[in-house]
């Protein structure tokens, strides 16, 4: 029984009980003027003024949805029904949350004071859980732990199991449990009995009952904990319920199950509930959001009135055109038309390249044209008004090489830039080990990354015999080695470290002569040149290697292990533009040395996902090529619905753009480290063709021609394209068989996610990604197979097909 009664003091200071009807001075306040709603259109203003029973916002993209929101807030407030602590509304960040609270209080013509439930779902679950924690073993003054302290926390919890650690790291552990709680999930209710190598459930339990001694929890449980209490306690509940007279939600297409339980109890009783979203613009499933919650919004909700937000304030015709004709491509949508009352303005461009390195040039050479005003047509750009949005962070290497070549000022938006990651830095620091055996700060980076148990110990005793003999660090290693400084495993692993560095610095100097100078012949011919025995390039793999450090990524099963090896790959690549190791060093001094003046304007880089909700007057779309965008990992791990989430991102990509979009695709890109010939993306060919502007010239050797719309078969048969599409068989490239008009439309393929597959624990397989594989587990037709030179992956037994078969035709 809750301790919660009518006589609370906390209900009669926050949320007094409202007498049934309207009372004098609400009649009063209901009266007042309402200027607001002249600046809406009129699906904006339906929303607004539509104050009783469930309520969906569609608002499609720049349509004015915080606008319509803010001012339905206003309007509950101004028209009296409902004072500020009646009203619950939840967002996703606390600035947009600060923003909605500013955009009311001058809407309103006055500071808006007391509105306790406006906030992110964290913030209001964490105020909710102090008042009731002991509800679920929690004191008020429980301590929420970040990331750090939970994977400390499982860490000791994982060697008391005695699991082994590196082969199932505790952050994996993390994002399991992370992903139960998003779900809603208990202990008791997780039937799941393999994850995590079948300690899963058992760890999480272990893991919820420590959080309970400690007297805290994680952000999980914030949510968590407060479905578990409204579930439990239902008087609490209905005083809940009575509390919240209007309940508002934003983003709502990117809840997870727990959020979507938690408004679902609140607002079940009154249904005074307004959900604003796109379901077009549902985009985080990776992290747990469910587009369902939007699409079944009128099913939960019944009589629920959907308000369609079309009229877009932000871009022009055309760019709304192409992002409606990619959307169109999904079926699992509600449905909206764009519309803008804007010119028409330029069509959106579409160019192909020869290789990535050319889209960077090319693309690089474009926003100076802009910025200097020097293209027809066009206004001239500020740097600040153009963004380049990549699918992959990988994809930015190129750009910044670029940029720092040809001195244009930018900067990376939603993480550290290429060679400031940690992987990127963990890779320099043993290029400069073996370049410059001197270096110790980079000498202490490394002697212990991968884990070599080299300890604080170990690392003071290198230290002091450095210091002792006036040697570097790695010297001093050699020396400690010698002397039995060192014991254990230390001793061995430094011993072969310092070994591997003076054989990687002997193939070095191989390949240096004069750096910095020019190649004058007189020089040269006296100098004896003994050809590298390998190339700089190949030396970067081998230290990388040798070293252990690919392995220790190759083995980590955190979702940021794959990209962190993309990430080394293209770090490899990029050595390949410069003429030894020591070129290669120098140019990212220079980069990492390059931060302009932070009041100067700088183009942005940053990710598709990170791009959300943002605007520029200028967007480059560059990558657009099968495998990389869509995704070839989203759909091999997701299916359909992978398919469904990366034109989604697609869609929200293009809808960035104000006024000028440009999308670009490489004709060939290294993939796995081997150089592949690229085909466009399906996204390409949907967009309508009256929207586009093809600018690739037939000398380029991309699959468009240099008319509009029209393709360069002599580059590559309809049959070889249609023959390397994948078996999603998307409505794009339907169309382009028909207007190839070389064969009937192909059947499209259905996916059985249901299905068995006939492959069995042993057969060996081939991907046409991938390569050659062996199947390690099935689950129904979801294979685990171990590539030979992939790794490990999860697939659906369609995408593959057996290893005999891998001559025949593509599948």
């Amino acid at each position: 029984m809750s301790r919660f009664d009518e006589e609370d003091a906390f209900e009669a200071a926050v949320a007094p009980q409202a007498p049934q009807g309207l009372s004098n001075s609400q009649r009063a306040m209901a009266a007042r003027p309402t200027p607001y709603l002249d600046q809406l259109n009129d699906a904006q203003r339906e929303a607004v003024e539509t104050m009783d029973g469930p309520v969906l916002m569609l608002a499609g993209a720049g349509t004015g949805k915080t606008k319509a929101l803010t001012c339905r807030i206003a309007h509950l407030l101004n028209t009296g029904r409902a004072r500020p602590n009646e009203i619950l509304a939840v967002t996703f960040t606390n600035k947009a949350a600060r923003e909605m609270k500013e955009r009311v209080g001058d809407l309103m013509g006055t500071s808006v004071a007391g509105m306790p439930w406006l906030g992110t779902f964290h913030s209001v679950c964490v105020k909710q859980l102090r008042r009731h924690g002991d509800l679920v073993g929690l004191k008020s003054n429980f301590t929420i732990l970040d990331t750090d302290d939970v994977i400390r926390l499982l860490k000791q919890l994982i060697k008391a199991e005695g699991i082994d650690e590196k082969r199932w790291p505790a952050r994996q552990l993390a994002g399991v449990i992370d992903a139960w709680k998003n779900r809603a999930l208990t202990p008791a209710k997780v039937t799941d009995d393999e994850a995590f190598n079948g300690y899963g459930v058992k760890l999480y339990a272990q893991y919820q009952n420590r959080l309970k001694a400690l007297n805290a929890c994680d952000f999980g449980d914030l949510l968590l904990h407060m479905v578990t209490i409204f579930q439990n306690h239902p008087d609490l509940l209905e005083q809940y319920q009575r509390w919240y007279k209007y309940i508002l939600v934003d983003e709502y297409q990117d809840t997870n199950v727990a959020q979507y339980m938690w408004l679902r109890l609140l607002g079940a009783a009154h249904k005074n509930v307004c959900c604003v979203g796109d379901d077009d613009q549902s985009i985080y499933g990776w992290r747990g959001a469910e587009v369902g919650n939007i699409l079944r919004f009128e099913k939960d909700f019944p009589g629920a009135k959907v308000v369609r937000l079309e009229q877009n304030y932000r871009s022009t015709p055309h760019i709304l055109a192409a992002a409606s004709g990619v959307i169109a491509g999904n079926s699992n949508r509600l449905g909206k038309d764009l519309w803008t009352a804007e010119p028409e303005g330029e069509l959106v461009r579409l160019i192909g390249h020869h290789d990535y390195e050319d889209e960077a040039r090319w693309i690089g050479e474009e926003i100076e044209a802009m910025a200097g005003g020097a293209r027809a047509r066009l206004r001239k750009f500020s740097l600040e008004d153009m963004a380049i949005l990549v699918r992959a962070s990988h994809q930015m290497r190129a750009f910044e090489d670029r940029f720092l070549k040809i001195g244009l000022a930018y900067r990376v938006i939603g993480g550290p830039k290429f060679y400031e990651r940690l992987e990127c830095r963990d890779a320099i620091a043993y290029f400069r080990v073996v370049m410059q055996p001197e270096d110790d700060l980079a000498f202490e980076r490394i002697i212990n990354t991968p884990k070599r148990g080299v300890g604080p110990k170990a690392l003071l005793d290198i230290q002091t015999m450095a210091r002792t003999n006036g040697v570097s660090l790695k010297e001093g290693a050699r020396l400690a080695v010698q002397e039995g400084l060192l014991k254990g495993k230390a001793k061995g692993a430094v011993a072969e470290l310092v070994a591997q560095l003076d054989a990687w610095g002997n193939l070095a100097e191989q390949q240096i002569r004069y750096p910095g100078l020019d190649d004058d012949e007189a020089v040269v011919e006296s100098v004896d040149c003994v050809p590298a025995e390998i190339t700089h390039v190949e030396l970067a793999e081998r230290i990388l290697d040798e070293s252990g450090y690919t392995t220790m990524w190759q083995n980590d099963k955190t979702p940021e292990a794959p990209g962190r090896l993309e990430n080394l790959k293209e770090l490899v690549k990029g050595l390949d533009e410069h003429d030894n190791l020591h070129g290669f060093l120098e140019n990212v001094s220079l980069s990492l040395d390059n931060d302009a003046n932070e009041a100067d304007p700088k183009v942005t880089i940053m990710t598709l996902h990170g791009a959300k909700g943002l605007e520029f007057p200028v967007v480059f779309l560059p990558g657009w090529e099968e495998g990389l965008f869509p995704s070839q990992r989203s759909m091999d791990e997701s299916g359909l619905s992978g398919l469904e989430e990366e034109r989604r991102l697609a869609y929200v990509g293009i809808t960035r753009a104000e006024e000028l979009c440009t999308i670009s695709f490489a004709s060939n890109r290294p993939v796995f480290g081997q150089w592949q010939t690229q085909m466009p993306s399906r996204f390409v060919d949907e967009i309508p063709s009256d929207h586009i502007d093809v600018l690739t010239p037939q000398a380029v050797g991309g699959r468009y021609g240099g008319q509009r719309g029209g393709f360069d078969d002599g580059f590559s048969s309809f049959e070889s394209r249609m023959a390397d599409a994948d078996v999603y068989n998307s409505p794009g490239w339907r169309r382009l068989q028909d207007r190839a008009n070389r064969a009937p439309a192909a059947k499209p393929v259905t996916l059985n996610m249901a299905a068995v597959s006939s492959f069995t624990i042993g057969d060996r397989v081939f991907h046409i990604k991938f390569g050659y594989g062996e199947v390690m587990s099935v689950d129904g037709d979801k294979l685990t197979i171990e590539f030979d030179h992939a790794g490990s992956k999860k697939l659906v037994a369609s995408f593959v097909k057996p290893a005999a078969q891998a001559d025949d035709a593509p599948f």
